[in-house]
């Protein structure tokens, strides 16, 4: 498609309608095999807010889900953004992959950190502005219909061993491309011709199977994210056979496993990513291939055996319930509800077996069955042997018809979605087919174990299902009138628990804080600013932390490859558009320095010797110092050398300070500013006579880059720096050598923090967490009804604000709880980011049981739903504990990935799945008989 002239002809809302237009044709011809592009979600913002800023609404009309990102604009008049700026998304650092120039961080979200465009859109938009690097993706087919698309973010990253040579490389390729594929990239990689070897699927350093079917695709032959590849060299270079394929079978890998490699485990951080474009027909997902994790071919060993010969070749284990959910567009919500069901380990046992039979036809207030049994064939599909991701458009399909709430390709809420299943199961699996009128008894002052009972027969009576007996517990709940005193206590069933939360309006940021001349040391300060803020409250926290002075301002920079990457001086950007893992640094300066320019000193430590073995490699590190001078004055390396001495003073150790001050007391700091410090460094920098003519006499190896991008060595003392006039910095290399990191404490640099970093819980925050266990407080918390919800009192016979007190009576053997982070009043919707430290294990609610009768309470994690991002644009997902595995997996769509136990808690966390341990006085497993065929007393304990 034709430009139609270049952006600075087009008026923002010119720059909307037409993006808006070709988003929209390229939808709706997507096709296997198109390029899509990664752009940073930061730019992409700024760019919304430019073109939207003219606009009454926020979102943009037509059927593009691009207005769906956009938030209020920072300013009435948004600027124009700069060049594309994709940095963010990449390591900064030389990719150690093979075939690929630019490696993405591992942990990104889309709608987050990052926006897919279509091609025509990108190059559209990069005609426009300029920048990059460019970030193409490949739509691949990810089940059996032609519209069953995904964005493959992140192809397979394998490891290559190559043996006997004991090389090792890496390669990304995608899991659609053929083994053939696979063998012609192996033998570039190494220069090797095609005849000349053969590849192994080396899982775990073990030969599973080999890889000889060239035409199968890389998917087909389970072959994961970062796994391992062996290349096998089959001739020598005289054409002399050599162990060869058949030797290599039985010794079975004896050679590798002396290999010093290290195999990488696959991690969360190659999980996939947010929701796709909500107006188009396949889901913009990252399908890495670590969709199968465990899928593997369940065909029978002997059957392998057969193939292969008796040759003791190691094949994969096959554990089931590791199968995927295709995303159909906005679904994310859906599955992440579903699989935590289906690993429910009683209904995983109930719907495989044969629950028709359950099955209640006639009840007015189900589905006459239709959902139990488009959800059993669910389940039953997702535990079957396989690999392939399962589609859940029939399931959807009855779903909408059931629940028209849930139609269409909007985003849902995953408890909304599982508070529906779960009653709807219950009603269509119900096996009171005639439910009783039971009228309910006066307490009458009766024993509350007694009325209790009474009440949870009553209940059972007429609601007996599976749901019932696995999901169902019951709690007291306890009404006071004000006035007379009366006391009301009723004893209901419940399915979960709502916990409420504290609200988070407020955000922790870290950034350090540097002077400009050597006055203090560098110090962390770590402040509270308000979460939807901007700059300016950032900055003024800051200036209050660090007691800054009248003359002075601060500086905010975000730091990217321990350079510079860009100066935060517009006060009304958002401080949502920083992200936790970003890197600040604010830098005291005077607040007027006429026709200026900065000084960036980068620090660059020895790694090592360089190409040349007389040369020295260096790398950069650390956070870098910034100063100003005067173009009035004249640049001299001494000058700069001099600056460098000033910033560096307070670092230095105590021996130099000290020979410094006897060799010479002269001082010139009165024309260099404060000597405020924001720590108590008093004792460290009592001896600031730093600018002494002995201290000036010691110089550091700086380097200073030329308008080519080219270190050349400082010039010498009385030559000036020409500095050219459109130019507003001065970029010089520190390069430290050994004598000096013995000179200086250079520790106060070393080190950036991140703006706010999880750490592993308790100690998530400054502050101590919120527990799982104070949520619970809080909702059993004795508090009076709100004035909507007044109660009738019999006695005064008028309606009273009651006081409420709920306690917990009988715990479900699995218990659901529900972390309320949603928050709506008449005119906004609002998330909480609260993290919440909940325990995976030993979940002990023994005392907040009122009836104290039976064994302990001692539940354990097992599944839990996640929610990412905003209510606009989030995320959900899931994490499940195969429990024969005993290990934890993520669940992202069809995208599923190992993860560690201490990954499993995070902010996102939104439905926790608990499992009831054997108690203490219990004498056999819990749940051990199939519930189809035993007698239905399962929560009548």
């Amino acid at each position: 498609m034709e430009a139609s002239g270049s952006a600075v002809d087009l008026s923002p809302e010119e720059e909307r309608v037409l993006i808006r237009d070709i988003t929209i044709a390229a939808e709706s011809l997507a096709k296997e095999g198109d390029i899509f592009f990664l752009i940073t979600h930061r730019w992409w913002q700024r760019w919304l807010d430019y073109v939207n800023q003219d606009m009454t609404s926020s979102s943009v009309n037509g059927s593009s889900s691009y207005g769906s990102h956009h938030h209020d604009s920072a300013s009435s008049s948004a600027k124009r953004p700069s060049a594309i700026d994709n940095s963010d998304l990449i390591y900064d650092a030389t990719s150690e992959v093979s075939n690929v120039e630019f490696e993405l961080h591992d942990t990104l979200v889309e709608g987050r950190d990052y926006i897919l465009l279509p091609q025509q859109v990108w190059e559209k938009l990069h005609g426009w502005y300029g920048g990059g690097p460019t970030l193409p993706r490949k739509a691949i087919n990810t089940g059996l219909s032609q519209t069953d698309l995904a964005i493959e973010v992140y192809p397979l990253r394998l490891q290559l061993f190559l043996m006997p040579k004991e090389e090792r490389a890496v390669i990304r390729i995608s899991k659609k491309e053929t083994v053939g594929e696979l063998h012609k990239k192996a033998c570039e990689v190494f220069g090797l011709l095609l005849d000349q070897v053969c590849i192994w699927d080396y899982y775990g350093q073990q030969k599973h199977a080999l890889m000889d079917n060239m035409d199968k695709t890389l998917d087909d032959v389970n072959i994961q994210m970062d796994q391992d590849i062996l290349v096998e060299v089959l001739t020598d270079g005289n054409g002399t056979a050599d162990s060869g394929c058949a030797t290599s079978q039985q010794e079975n890998g004896c050679t590798e496993k002396d290999s010093t490699s290290v195999i990488v485990e696959p991690s969360q951080s190659s999980l996939s990513v947010a929701e796709g474009l909500s107006t188009n027909n396949y889901a913009s997902r990252s399908c890495s291939s670590e969709i199968s994790q465990s899928q593997y071919l369940a065909s029978p060993t002997s059957d392998l055996d057969n193939l292969h010969g008796t040759n003791n070749i190691n094949t994969r284990a096959a554990p089931l319930g590791l199968t995927g959910l295709l995303n159909l567009g906005n679904t994310c919500f859906m599955n992440s509800a579903i699989q935590c069901l289906v690993h429910t380990p009683e209904f995983a046992r109930y719907f495989r077996e044969d629950y028709r039979q359950e099955i209640n036809w006639q009840n007015p207030l189900g589905m006459v069955g239709e959902l139990a049994l488009a959800f059993g064939e669910l389940l039953r599909k997702l535990w079957a042997p396989g690999r392939t991701p399962v589609s859940p458009r029939p399931f959807k399909t009855k779903l909408a018809r059931f629940a028209p709430q849930f139609s269409g390709n909007n985003q849902h809420d995953s408890q909304e979605l599982l508070a529906f299943l779960l009653d709807g199961l219950h009603e269509d699996l119900n096996r009171v087919k005639h439910k009783p009128y039971i009228k309910s008894k006066d307490t009458d002052g009766r024993p509350d174990e007694e009325v209790a009972d009474e009440y949870w027969a009553n209940h059972i009576a007429r609601n007996d299902s599976i749901i019932v007996d696995v999901c169902q517990g019951q709690y007291k709940s306890t009404l006071v009138c004000p006035v007379c005193g009366k006391v009301s206590v009723t004893f209901d069933p419940f399915m979960y628990l709502s916990l409420p939360l504290q609200s988070a309006s407020s955000r922790t940021m870290t950034v350090v804080v540097f002077t400009s001349d050597g006055s203090a040391l560098p110090t962390t300060c770590t402040v509270s600013v308000p979460k939807q803020g901007r700059c300016r409250d950032l900055i003024q926290a800051l200036s209050n932390a660090c007691s800054l002075k009248n003359g002075e301002k601060l500086l905010l920079a975000e730091i990217h490859g321990h350079m510079i990457h860009q100066f935060l001086e517009d006060p009304l950007i958002l401080l949502s558009t920083i992200k936790d893992d970003d890197h600040l640094v604010a830098y005291k300066i005077p607040k007027v320095v006429k026709n200026s320019i900065f000084l960036q000193f980068v620090h660059r430590h020895e790694v090592g010797p360089g190409s040349i073995s007389s040369s020295v490699a260096w790398e950069s590190y650390g956070i870098p110092l910034l100063a100003l001078i005067s173009r009035d004055i004249l640049a001299t390396g001494a000058a700069i050398q001099d600056i460098l001495q000033r910033i560096l003073a307070p670092m230095l150790g105590n021996e130099d300070i000290q020979s410094i001050s006897k060799s010479d007391s002269s001082v010139n700091a009165a024309a260099h500013g404060t000597h405020e410090a924001c720590l108590d460094s008093d004792d460290q920098l009592k001896d600031q006579e730093y600018h002494s003519k002995a201290e000036s006499t010691y110089k550091m190896h700086l380097q200073l880059v030329d308008e080519h991008d080219t270190p050349v060595d400082l010039p010498s003392e009385e030559k000036p720096i020409v500095v050219p006039g459109s130019s507003t910095s001065l970029l010089l290399f520190i390069n430290w050598s050994k004598k000096d990191l013995k000179k200086y404490d250079t520790h106060h640099f070393e080190n950036h923090p991140e703006v706010f970093k999880y750490a592993p819980a308790p100690k998530r925050t400054r502050n101590e967490p919120l527990s799982l266990y104070t949520c619970l407080d809080a909702f059993l918390r004795e508090e009076p009804l709100v004035p909507e919800d007044m109660w009738y009192c019999p006695r005064c016979k008028e309606q009273r604000q009651a006081s409420k007190k709920l306690d917990l009576w009988r715990l479900p053997e699995v218990l659901v709880i529900h972390l309320k982070r949603f928050s709506f009043s008449r005119s906004t919707k609002h998330k909480l980011e609260t993290f919440v430290n909940f325990p995976i294990h030993d979940l002990d609610l023994t005392n907040y049981v009122a009836h104290k009768k039976g064994s302990r309470q001692i539940y354990e994690l097992y599944a839990l739903s996640n929610h990412y991002g905003s209510m606009a644009s989030g995320h959900y997902t899931a994490h499940i504990k195969l429990l024969d595995e005993n290990r934890w997996y993520n669940f992202d769509d069809s995208h599923i990935s190992p993860i560690n136990e201490e990954d499993v808690k995070s902010a996102a966390a939104y439905v926790l799945f608990y499992r009831r341990t054997k108690g203490e006085d219990a004498s056999t497993n819990i749940g051990a008989e199939p519930y189809a065929n035993k007698n239905h007393n399962f929560s009548k304990r």
